[in-house]
């Protein structure tokens, strides 16, 4: 009864969710991500919304962003169709998982889950170096391999709210050998199908703000397309360096409402009862 109504009490102020859209949108264009390392801690440190809620409300307000930025690259020639294909099929059934983990894992195994994610992330961004005339090579093995990188990005996504390209785009480029532009359009199309497919289950199992979720979105939308262009001019090494001192900030932020929980949750404690008596 009480996560009911805590569901359905009144949403977090419009102007808020807006300019968190508007960073999200920013970064979502220029590295190829839905924006969710940007939604989720924002929704928790700026709104106050709870983890699991920030999660699917999260995965919601991808989809709007990752057709509009999809577009974007896809005009420019930067899609590689047959990949994003691979991964869509993968994400598709990947984030069912993890819209029912999300529901089923205690709140603070999802937070720890998304802090260390958060941390594999700041130090990849630093020994991932985008090359701008490199390609993805495609073969029987490398579209199953595309296919296993979308279903495990698709859990992610529907258990952390992240759209997968803060994941995708990286491997595409280490493993695949993509070029970064590639990598961004191609890991933008695959979210589209990702986040119809984690939104779907997260909106059975109560568990998305769709309000917040439009806005921040729609926001989102509006600044993609100038990213994309600034993300064929910006320095790929000093794009990945900026973006990982972003995270380093967001993951201090975090890290540190965590730990003060957890010790003013051991103060709270009542004393044992052989204390109690003396």
């Amino acid at each position: 009864m009480t996560s009911h109504s805590t569901r359905h009490a009144p949403g977090p102020r419009t102007l808020p969710l807006i300019f968190i859209g508007i960073a999200a949108g920013a970064l979502s264009g220029m590295f190829g991500i839905g924006g969710g390392t940007i939604i989720v801690p924002a929704l928790v440190l700026w709104v106050g919304m709870q983890q699991k809620l920030a999660a699917g409300t999260s995965v919601a307000a991808i989809l709007p962003t990752a057709i509009v930025g999809a577009i974007s690259y896809g005009v420019q020639g930067n899609v590689d169709w047959i990949a994003a294909l691979c991964l869509a099929v993968g994400v598709v059934a990947g984030a069912q998982v993890g819209s029912y983990l999300l529901q089923k894992l205690p709140v603070s195994a999802i937070q720890w889950a998304f802090l260390g994610f958060l941390l594999i992330v700041i130090v990849t961004l630093w020994f991932v170096v985008p090359q701008r005339d490199a390609e993805i090579t495609m073969g029987l093995l490398s579209g199953a391999l595309l296919v296993v990188l979308g279903f495990i990005t698709g859990i992610l996504s529907g258990l952390l709210g992240v759209g997968g390209g803060i994941v995708v785009v990286p491997i595409l480029m280490f493993f695949f050998g993509a070029n970064d532009l590639v990598a961004k359009g191609s890991s933008l199309v695959m979210m589209i199908p990702g986040s119809i497919s984690g939104t779907l289950g997260n909106i059975r199992r109560q568990n998305v703000d769709l309000r917040s979720a439009v806005i921040v979105g729609l926001a989102a939308c509006t600044m993609v397309p100038f990213s994309s262009l600034f993300a064929a001019w910006i320095d790929p090494f000093w794009g990945n360096v900026a973006f990982s001192l972003y995270l380093a900030f967001i993951f201090w932020q975090m890290l540190s409402k965590k730990l003060r929980a957890r010790k003013a949750a051991r103060e709270e404690q009542p004393d044992e009862p052989g204390k109690s008596a003396e």
